[in-house]
This record gives structure tokens, C-alpha cells and sequence, in this order.
């Protein structure tokens, strides 16, 4: 893959279909995600929802003209390390049949480097605890596995 070729930006609403298939196609996420027509309004409203935050960016890596990776980051501001504010990376897919292509590591690059650009103070992400070849991969980016991770389940 030529670099110059692969372009990460901003989701559009044109996008979101080739986006739920990329979540609808992941055998290990367990979201529940699908290409039904009937959960389209779903994903429409989600949509919706993350383009009017200020604190949520929905990315997609295009190859060609073709979406081939998605991902989103979320900035969060606490009161701990004196009032920093930190970016979410979440939801970093893959199209299966581009793997190993470097495109993960580009849209992991970006997202760092628009937090650098932000002056955020640290960039988190979770992992499926079943992904160990995606964890592997964070490491060898970077990240260090420090926490330990919990979800409660409402829906």
C-alpha cells in the first residue's frame, strides 16, 4: 500500500453503510451489529448523535475510494491530573481482507497526532479481551496494558 494513498478523515453520512459493515462482519465483537435494513435507523440516529458532539470524532481510513477502517475518539476532562483532558480511541475496525496493511497503525497515528494537536494529556483505548493479536499490535504502538477494564451490560 502506497501511504499517499490511504486517507484517514471524517466520516460523512455517506459513509455509514460501509462503516456497520465493518462492525457487522467482526465474528469476535459480539455488538449485535448487522446490514439489516431495519437497524439502518439505528445507526442513522448514532450517527446523528456523535456528528453534533464537540467532544466525539467519527473517523474512516479510505483506500482507493473505499472505506477500510474505521475508528472514533472521544475527549473526556476530569478533575484528576489536575483538570487534563484525555482522548477515548474506540470502535478501531479493520476491513478483514486489508489486515496487515498498516492501515490500523495510520488510523491509530492520526489519532494520536490530533491529540498531540489538542495539547490532551493521554490516549486511552480498550480491547476485546479476546483480541490478543490486537493487543500485541497497541504495544508495539505504544500502549501499556495498565488497567483492568469492567462493563455492566443495561441493553
Amino acid at each position: 500500500m502506497q501511504a499517499q494513498s490511504l486517507q484517514i478523515r471524517e466520516a460523512t453520512q455517506n459513509d455509514l453503510e460501509a462503516i456497520v459493515a465493518l462492525f457487522a462482519d467482526d465474528p469476535l465483537g459480539g455488538h449485535g451489529d448487522t446490514m439489516d435494513p431495519e437497524a439502518l435507523p439505528d445507526y442513522r440516529a448514532a450517527f446523528a448523535r456523535i456528528a453534533a458532539s464537540a467532544n466525539e470524532t467519527l473517523y474512516v481510513a479510505e483506500l482507493d475510494g473505499e472505506v477500510v477502517g474505521t475508528f472514533q475518539t472521544m475527549i473526556t476532562t476530569t478533575l484528576t491530573g489536575r483538570g487534563a483532558s484525555n482522548m477515548i480511541i474506540e470502535a478501531v475496525q479493520t476491513r478483514a481482507d486489508q489486515r496487515g496493511r498498516g492501515i490500523g497503525a495510520a488510523m491509530i497515528d492520526h489519532a494520536i497526532e490530533e491529540a498531540r494537536r489538542q495539547g490532551i494529556r493521554l490516549v486511552q483505548l480498550t480491547s476485546n479481551a479476546a483480541r490478543k493479536d490486537a493487543h500485541r499490535f497497541y504495544q508495539r504502538l505504544g500502549f501499556a496494558p495498565s488497567h483492568l477494564g469492567f462493563k455492566l451490560k443495561l441493553k
